[in-house]
Order: structure tokens, then C-alpha cells, then sequence
């Protein structure tokens, strides 16, 4: 009997195979073992941080944000504004101006959404026109609140002091818009800017 036939033999009687005895050696199991693991992992992470990206994505278009029935009214105000249509056809929709474009941030607002924002979508907080009426001032000044907190960051994503043409604005805007002033003012965009792209909780 060769040495195939041996082998074979004792692989059909339940004996260890020649893989099985060298999985068995340290040496192997180590130099095997940790490449294996490590490619492994390297293609479970690169799937898992392709899933989160692409859902952080998913979740900053339009269409989701706008998906749920309780976002119709502000959606249709916004409709009416100029971050909708404009002359020159730049559209700024809802990630835009809530959600910060720094990553670490983003996943801030992200984790935050899913906690509070969520939750009061379950529960029906707002699932109808006057419910969303009764908590508009409550959400309004929390998100201005945001935004005062952070210097208007999601607005400067697309409006800059630096490329702003002052001259062609009015004396009020060009005085307001000027970095001696803001600093003196202590004042930020949204102070100014409430209501540009909803309406205005009633009494404000």
C-alpha cells in the first residue's frame, strides 16, 4: 500500500488529514492563522464602512428627508423660498442646512437624529399639521440655538463674508455683513436670516 493510499485510508476512517495534523503544529497555525484573520477583517471592515457611508449618504438626500409625512408642511414652504429655485438654479436642500459637513460632526448629528429625532416620529409628536403648529416655536429655536452655538456653519457651507460683493448690497446688508461688525455685534446669520426657508413660528 503507497503512501496516497495510506492517507486516504486513514482520512475514511476519521483520522486526522495531512491539513488537519499541520493546523495542529503552532508554527502553522501562526503563520496561517493571523494572514487569514487579518485579510478577513480587512474585507469585513471595508464592507462595513461602505455600508455606513453609504447610508449616512441615503439619509442626507432630499428624498428621505422629505419621505415622512409629518416634513409636508415644511417642505412645501420651502418650495417657496429661494433655496428651492433661484436664478441661477443652485439648489440647497435639507442636509445642506442641518446636517455639518465634517465628518465627525455629521456622525454627531447622526447619533442624535436617531435618538430624539426618531423616537418622536414613532410616538406620532408631530403626525399632523396642528400638532407640528403646537411644537414649531419648540423646534425652530432649538435649531437656531444649533446653529448660534456653531457660528451658522451649515450656512457658510454655501455663503462667505470673504466672496460676498458688498457694494451691490443694500447700505443696511453691506454694514451687517462686514467682519467688524459681527465680531462688535457678537452676531451670527441665523440672527438675522430666521425664516428663509420656513415660516416663522406664529408671534416671532
Amino acid at each position: 500500500m503507497n503512501d496516497s493510499d495510506q492517507q486516504e485510508k486513514t482520512t475514511e476512517t476519521g483520522q486526522p488529514s495531512r491539513w488537519k495534523k499541520l493546523w495542529k503544529q503552532p508554527r502553522a497555525r501562526y503563520w496561517f492563522g493571523i494572514p487569514l484573520g487579518g485579510a478577513v477583517m480587512f474585507v469585513v471592515g471595508i464592507l462595513f464602512w461602505g455600508g455606513f457611508n453609504t447610508a449616512m449618504e441615503v439619509t442626507n438626500t432630499l428624498t428621505f428627508c422629505t419621505g415622512c409625512h409629518e416634513m409636508a408642511p415644511v417642505y412645501e414652504e420651502y418650495q417657496e423660498t429661494v433655496h428651492y429655485q433661484n436664478a441661477s438654479g443652485v439648489r440647497a436642500i435639507c442636509s445642506d442646512c442641518h446636517v455639518p459637513k465634517p465628518w465627525g460632526a455629521k456622525v454627531l448629528r447622526k447619533i442624535k437624529a436617531t435618538f430624539n429625532e426618531v423616537p418622536h416620529t414613532i410616538l406620532g409628536t408631530i403626525d399632523t399639521r396642528e400638532k407640528f403648529e403646537a411644537h414649531r416655536a419648540e423646534m425652530a429655536e432649538s435649531v437656531w440655538a444649533e446653529m448660534r452655538s456653531n457660528n451658522s456653519r451649515e450656512c457658510r457651507n454655501c455663503h462667505a463674508l470673504e466672496t460676498m460683493n458688498l457694494e451691490i448690497q443694500d447700505k443696511r446688508a453691506s454694514r451687517r455683513h462686514t467682519l467688524e461688525w459681527l465680531e462688535k455685534k457678537g452676531e451670527t446669520c441665523i440672527d438675522c436670516h430666521q425664516g428663509i426657508a420656513h415660516k416663522l413660528p406664529e408671534g416671532y
